[in-house]
């Protein structure tokens, strides 16, 4: 029994070495490779919460598809809309070649038992609050998610490379919502204004606590799950979008905010950490009504995904037949 326990330790050992050595040397660790469990699981919970956030972010701006001021700006939203589902089909299926079920992952957000990102529980209250969400909350998705196209885990990457293909143009149709009302009106450029005073703070709050107060990041870094730091990844954002801000003749809302010629960065004020905890803790103004819908939604569609699965067996049995 000890020479056995011994043998089964040293091929543990082995596989362990070479998933190491896979991360040492860039080489992407797939579905049928040997991997730790808290690799795994660290995976299930980060691309489910990825997907659960696509899906149940598709609420907030499913709410305007009806009251777009255009024909074209209808068409666009309801486009974006349709590439925000696909990509909960992306990542669902990156978590299911992980051992996760679709329908285990679907019921522990509806359950409460995992999350999605706190931003989609912030209320749409006018038209350019979905130009916000283009340009800020996609602006602040493409700079995170640039960086999980690297990610160690094959599948994931992948469906990152797309998904940020998608989301560059998602972020490009708000940006030119927001031009538009700030070549308009008065009232246009108002609107504008306080959408972004509105979703500044709260986009900056996407990328997480602040390095020292993050549980898991120290240890996805060295997995190479995540490649830069919450901070790295939000002074990048911030960088980035403060001169877009000035090009629309619109005002952060940091009377903090400068630019360091010496460090080459906007320094910046501090978030309410507060708030910050309150919503992910579940106290977001819509949190309730996002949860609900989901569920609803999920219900009601119940017949549909049991009248395709009678189809797909009905039709791999003709074929088998044939």
């Amino acid at each position: 029994m000890g020479n056995s326990k011994n043998m089964t330790d040293s091929g543990s050992d082995r596989f362990e070495q070479g998933f190491w050595d896979k991360i040492r040397e860039e080489t992407r660790i797939e579905p049928k490779d040997w991997m730790p469990e808290g690799y795994r699981k660290t995976l299930i919970r980060q691309i489910a919460q990825h997907a659960h956030s696509e899906i149940v972010g598709m609420q907030p701006e499913g709410n305007w598809i009806t009251r777009a001021p255009t024909l074209e700006r209808k068409i666009g939203l309801l486009a974006k809309v349709q590439d925000e589902c696909g990509h909960g089909l992306y990542l669902y299926s990156a978590a299911e070649t992980l051992g996760a079920s679709r329908e285990e992952l679907l019921a522990a957000l509806h359950e409460g038992r995992m999350k999605y990102s706190s931003i989609f529980n912030y209320p749409t209250l006018s038209w350019a609050d979905i130009g916000a969400i283009g340009w800020l909350v996609d602006g602040a998705a493409i700079v995170n998610q640039i960086s999980l196209c690297r990610n160690s885990y094959g599948p994931y990457a992948r469906a990152m490379v797309r998904i940020c293909k998608e989301e560059s143009f998602h972020q490009r149709q708000g940006y030119g919502i927001m031009l538009t009302l700030t070549q308009g009106t008065d009232d246009q450029q108002a609107m504008a204004q306080d959408a972004l005073n509105r979703w500044w703070w709260p986009t900056l709050m996407m990328f997480g606590p602040h390095d020292s107060e993050s549980s898991h990041s120290e240890q996805s870094t060295a997995w190479k799950i995540k490649r830069q730091s919450n901070d790295e990844l939000r002074q990048r954002f911030i960088d980035i979008t403060v001169p877009q801000a000035d090009h629309l003749g619109l005002a952060i809302p940091d009377s903090d905010l400068k630019w360091n010629e010496a460090e080459g960065h906007y320094e910046s004020g501090e978030i309410d950490w507060d708030e910050f905890w309150a919503v992910v803790k579940g106290g977001g103004p819509c949190r309730r009504q996002r949860i609900k819908t989901r569920v609803d939604a999920h219900e009601k569609g119940q017949w549909v995904r049991e009248a395709a699965t009678a189809y797909a067996h009905k039709r791999a049995s003709r074929q088998e037949a044939a």
